[in-house]
Parts: C-alpha cells; structure tokens; sequence
C-alpha cells in the first residue's frame, strides 16, 4: 500500500524539527497540503512524500519525496524545492 503524507517544520533552538504529519488520499492532495502548511507562520516550511509499506507488519520502503516547501532538513530536500 502507497501512503502519501505532507509533514511540517517547526523552527527550534539550532535547527528544524517536525510537526504534526497527515496523511494524504493521493500525491496531488499530499502536494497541496504541503504547500498550505508552508504558509502557516508556525512553519519553517514543509515536504509532500510518498512511502509503501504494510502497517500491520510495520515494514515501509524509504520515503520518496515529492515535494518541498521552504526550510526543511537537508535530507528531506528534492530538486523541486519552493
């Protein structure tokens, strides 16, 4: 199963650190969602991706990032940044 996600960055003392994700019906929606949350002040900025997996084992593949907004931590930027 292919679960799509948008998840902020919240600035902190020294760094970013991650917000409260949500999951996504389809990667547009992932996408969109994202690029709201890139707006909220609160928000360093944020990252759309994608990851396949099977929760009731807790096996996933990596995270294939679709898009970023923003600040995000280096190993979530994508050549599609905003």
């Amino acid at each position: 199963m292919v679960y799509y996600v948008a998840l902020p960055f919240i600035p902190i003392e020294g760094g970013l650190a991650p917000g409260e994700a949500v999951e996504c019906p389809n990667g547009a929606a992932a996408i969109r969602r994202a690029h709201a949350m890139s707006f909220n002040d609160a928000n360093a900025g944020a990252v759309a991706f994608s990851r396949s997996g099977d929760p009731n084992v807790g096996e996933f593949d990596d995270a294939v990032i679709l898009k970023t907004f923003g600040k995000v931590p280096e190993d979530f930027t994508d050549s599609q940044q905003v």
